[in-house]
């Protein structure tokens, strides 16, 4: 059995993956979350309406399949429920400490190992840490003049206020992205009125999501033995569609970005009659460039009569509501700031502090990165999942998260059979990776000079994205080459 200890921060989809392998090889773990209670974004994000943009088939862990969603596309609910599941199903409560993320964790050069303290003044000695922070869960609020001045409720979408009663009210959405276009139909059937406030339109195509029948889970279930041979087959079905087809509108192919510019621009054109309003929702970049939306409602919804797009930029907040630049006053009772997350500055809520007292603030002060977006130069046995250039636009993350867990655990074997106590990406090594990752990543659409989105910094570099398909992921990190570490004895 592993001699070692390892700290896992966060009780999302991540964390939960990687506390479940480290149970099967015998170490003893901590798992700490900051929340109270496991799955992450899907805790967190409970805004009407709020759903994967993943098929489930995909989504849920290839090792953990469930047989109880409703939906082709998880509703924000089954997914923490599937969360609760698994924690249960594998045990991993025991381990598990809600309400208690982690504070700060130090990278000790005499002891060669961390020491991570709670949030609760716990103090804990870990042999390794696993980050499992995630990228979207910093609420981004925009800098508004006169943001604080409002005088009803205002709530962020990853901080929905559950107590403010909606109906027959007056709603100004602010963000028409990811959340907004699925937050807003839902309030529209309520509310007396719903602006929504659009900076810039997105490219947008069919979901095409329905109920998955009783008759069909009842089919499944009639031969047991089958079942799960049927659903990898499914998901084979969809992650190829996803990882081959879909690749092509970020890898800039001239078919994949004819393909996906007309199908975006016929789902426009069947469900917004009015060109003029067709116009505003027309985005101005190519597609890609930004994420790629998927919804059938949010269209319809614009054309109901007590629902108005705003495409003027706002001058400021006042306490009625919002002021254009136009000079015009829209009044609001409730203002709902769909605005996304803090994502290219990586401001986590963990101290993280390696070799010779260098925080990864500091190290990652020009943009975050890594040696393929799990491992840092400079924090030995510091393991981050949904890292530097991980994120997709295409796919699933659940997949990611996967290959990176195995990666993780072969690192901490080899450790083992090395007899070292810990290691880091050599500086050089890393560095190779990520000119090299960059280099690739320049030729897909989202390092177009018009396209500004926040998949990179200011300057212009993507931190996001993998610039491949998946499958060339797990294949970059299929092996772990003890060459490219130091070691550290």
């Amino acid at each position: 059995m592993p001699d070692k200890h390892v700290v896992v921060i966060g009780a999302g989809l991540g964390g939960l993956t990687a506390a479940i392998k480290l149970q099967e090889a015998g170490y003893d773990f901590t798992l700490l979350e900051q929340g109270d209670r496991v799955g992450g974004t899907w805790a967190a994000n409970t805004y009407p309406g709020c759903a994967c943009d993943v098929q489930v088939a995909l989504y849920q862990l290839s090792f953990a399949q469930s047989m109880v969603w409703t939906r082709l596309y998880p509703l924000q609910a089954e997914i923490q429920a599937y969360a609760e599941e698994i924690t249960d199903r594998f045990q991993l409560r025991p381990n598990l400490h809600l309400n208690e993320g982690a504070a700060s964790a130090v990278w000790s050069d005499a002891d060669k190992t961390w020491t991570v303290t709670t949030t609760k003044g716990r103090v804990i000695e870990a042999d390794a840490v696993i980050g499992a922070l995630g990228q979207l869960n910093r609420p981004f609020w925009p800098e508004i003049p006169g943001l604080d001045t409002f005088k009803g409720p205002k709530m962020h979408s990853a901080a929905w206020d559950h107590s403010v009663d909606f109906k027959g009210k007056r709603v100004g959405v602010i963000g028409s992205a990811a959340s907004a276009v699925q937050l807003i139909p839902q309030v529209a059937l309520e509310a007396s009125n719903v602006g929504v406030f659009q900076r810039s339109a997105n490219w947008m195509i069919p979901r095409n999501d329905r109920e998955i029948t009783p008759e069909e889970m009842a089919l499944m279930f009639t031969i047991p033995e089958k079942a799960a041979e049927f659903a990898a087959i499914n998901r084979k079905i969809i992650y190829e569609n996803a990882d081959y087809f879909f690749w092509q509108a970020f890898q800039w192919t001239p078919e994949g970005r004819a393909f996906f510019t007309r199908q975006a621009t016929d789902h426009l054109n069947a469900q917004v009659p009015d060109p003029e309003l067709r116009k505003k929702l027309t985005p101005d970049y190519p597609v890609g460039c930004r994420r790629i939306l998927i919804a059938d409602d949010f269209y319809p919804t614009l054309m109901r009569d007590n629902v108005d797009l705003i495409t003027d930029p706002i001058a400021e907040i006042v306490p009625e509501g919002i002021r254009t630049g136009d000079g015009e006053l829209h009044e609001y009772d409730i203002l709902v700031f769909a605005t996304g997350f803090e994502t290219t500055g990586w401001h986590w809520s963990v101290d993280v502090v390696g070799q010779g007292g260098v925080s990864i603030e500091e190290a990652w002060s020009d943009g975050p990165e890594a040696y393929l977006g799990i491992t840092v130069a400079g924090f030995p046995n510091f393991f981050v999942l949904y890292g530097p250039n991980t994120n997709l636009g295409h796919n699933s993350i659940t997949f990611m998260l996967e290959r990176q867990v195995e990666y993780t655990m072969e690192a901490l074997h080899k450790l083992e059979e090395a007899g070292a106590a810990a290691m880091a990406p050599n500086r050089a090594v890393q560095d190779r990776f990520n000119k090299d990752l960059q280099d690739r990543l320049g030729k897909t659409v989202w390092a177009d000079p018009a396209c500004n989105s926040w998949y990179k910094t200011e300057g212009g570099r993507i931190t996001q994205n993998w610039a491949d398909h998946t499958r060339a992921y797990a294949d970059a990190v299929a092996a772990v080459d003890l060459k490219d570490f130091d070691l550290v004895k």
